[in-house]
């Protein structure tokens, strides 16, 4: 990506018109700031693809019904350590909160905690969710699925079968380990970023229907223009499944999990195309309640450090745990302003005086 295809924008001012946009969309000013600060956080941990990028989309949603504004869970059965959750079509960044912060109490309450969550609107980032429980000293593994959004090939085939399905885990060491990443070979929003002039894909990312393999965002959005909109209806070809059979199978066992189990719905068949859903089956470890916790967290710290002394394959290279990238990523960022692909910020921008927001110079 060239330097003059790209801006520098400020946290703090990027945080504040996303904020905005979505107050000028209909949501009061602290679901407003849940949702950019999530947005501007996926940004600033290099998750461009569940960053700011999808504002555009996300009020697009908004203004069709399709995500509401100002909703909370509703418990629909509680067992204790175990619940289900309902959405209720809220958006992502307000539910998959409150969802894991009741698998946190319970969790810390009994130990151990499954909490289920069905009908979210788009969650974003997983790593969130595990970096949440983190802060309270618990152990989390969160399976996610999208219903209603089949996007990615299963391994063999060249049609449409699963969602992009994330998954994230985080573990309580000093500093913590958080694995996240979608099941497909590249999350969707990165085909997104990849459209609007940002990093491109790898070559083998994306499947036509021939089945030839391909890096160019028209096969999954078919035509489109430079600012505006990306839809997946458009385009014949699939994302592809991460490492072959493996991730393959990680994507089936999230739409069994994450949607089947959930009862918020798997990826498809779908008959007519509308409103997607996350679905997100979360498991909450107290590691106190295990009565070993210094134990553990000692094994887990000398092991960490035992990993990264390993010889780098390359001169100068390091051996990093998972989550080190996004931590230094963001303490650079919110020094130095968050770059954004011109496309992109033209059309956050767009966006913005649609809905008669002020924005900055």
């Amino acid at each position: 990506m060239d330097k003059q295809d790209t801006v520098l924008i400020g946290a703090e001012t990027l945080e504040n018109l996303v904020r905005d946009i979505f107050v000028a969309n209909g949501c009061d000013a602290a679901e407003g700031w849940r949702i950019s600060h999530h947005l501007l956080g996926a940004n600033l941990a290099g998750h461009d693809s569940h960053g700011v990028a999808r504002v555009p989309r996300y009020v697009e949603w908004q203004s069709a019904g399709h995500v509401l504004a100002g909703q909370n869970c509703d418990v629909v059965m509680d067992g204790g350590a175990f619940a289900l959750l309902d959405g209720k079509w809220g958006f992502g960044q307000t539910v998959a909160p409150e969802a894991t912060a009741f698998g946190i109490a319970r969790a810390k309450q009994h130990g151990v905690a499954v909490v289920a969550l069905k009908n979210a609107g788009h969650i974003g980032r997983t790593g969130a969710y595990a970096e949440q429980a983190l802060a309270e000293g618990l152990i989390s593994i969160h399976f996610v699925n999208v219903a209603g959004s089949v996007l990615v090939a299963p391994f063999g085939g060249t049609e449409r079968r699963f969602s992009t399905a994330p998954i994230a885990i985080g573990v309580p060491t000093n500093p913590p380990v958080v694995l996240d990443f979608a099941t497909s070979l590249v999350a969707e929003g990165k085909v997104l970023v990849a459209s609007n002039g940002g990093k491109k894909l790898p070559k083998d990312a994306l499947i036509e229907p021939d089945g030839q393999l391909s890096g160019d965002p028209h096969t999954l959005y078919g035509e489109y223009d430079r600012v505006g909109p990306r839809s997946v209806d458009k385009g014949q070809g699939a994302i592809r499944a991460f490492g072959e059979h493996k991730g393959s199978g990680l994507a089936f066992m999230c739409e069994l999990l994450a949607g089947a189990f959930t009862g918020g719905g798997t990826s498809g068949p779908i008959t007519a195309r509308g409103r997607i859903a996350n679905g997100m089956l979360s498991i909450y470890i107290s590691p106190s309640h295990f009565g070993t916790e210094a134990e553990f967290i000692k094994t887990a710290e000398d092991y960490v450090a035992w990993v990264k002394s390993c010889r780098p394959a390359e001169e100068g290279g390091e051996v990093l745990a998972p989550g080190e990238t996004e931590a230094r990523r963001r303490a650079k960022l919110l020094a130095e302003g968050v770059p954004l692909q011109r496309d992109t910020w033209d059309s956050i921008v767009a966006t913005a005086r649609k809905l008669g927001v002020t924005v900055p110079n």
